[in-house]
């Protein structure tokens, strides 16, 4: 089954901007871009892209209502690809970006991933189990530990979310 947007093989690797900060915003704009794919499907507005030493391996936008699968999360679709692409489920140094804070679901399979970073748009008060409500990467009962960093063109995750609910209505 294929989930999200193909990876191309021969894709180059994107250069890293200078600075961590403009790195983290020109994957997030990417992680937005798939967002709004999302939305055109009537898909909750969720984009993610999982990016190893520079290179854009994984992305995903949400997908459970088209896809007839409850977990094809933007999160978890960006790591099946990623991980196809290493061949391997662990993704050891890789970083997660997505639009809007992970569930319970999503932020578990980032340490089962061994996702190194986690930087999210928006947070999500209702579902959002990262800083929002469960704080699950927190948790002393995980294995391992995923640095995390939020609000990261916060502004646009939240228009994208508010203008597809604000439709919807």
């Amino acid at each position: 089954m294929s989930y999200g947007v193909a990876l191309r093989h021969n894709e180059q690797p994107m250069a890293e901007p200078h600075g961590v900060a403009l790195a983290d915003e020109s994957h997030m704009r990417e992680a937005l871009r798939l967002a709004g794919h999302a939305a055109s499907l009537g898909e909750v507005p969720v984009g993610a892209v999982v990016v190893l030493d520079g290179l854009v391996i994984g992305r995903g936008y949400n997908r459970p209502i088209s896809g007839v699968d409850p977990t094809a999360h933007a999160e978890i679709v960006a790591l099946r690809q990623a991980a196809a692409y290493l061949g391997n489920y662990r993704l050891t140094g890789a970083q997660l970006y997505v639009t809007v804070e992970p569930c319970t679901m999503c932020a578990g399979a980032l340490v089962h991933a061994r996702i190194a970073r986690l930087v999210f748009g928006t947070r999500e008060p209702r579902a959002g189990a990262v800083v929002s409500t469960a704080q699950v990467l927190a948790s002393p009962h995980v294995n391992h530990r995923v640095e995390v960093a939020e609000g990261v063109l916060a502004e646009q995750a939240q228009q994208v979310m508010q203008a597809f609910f604000r439709a919807r209505r």
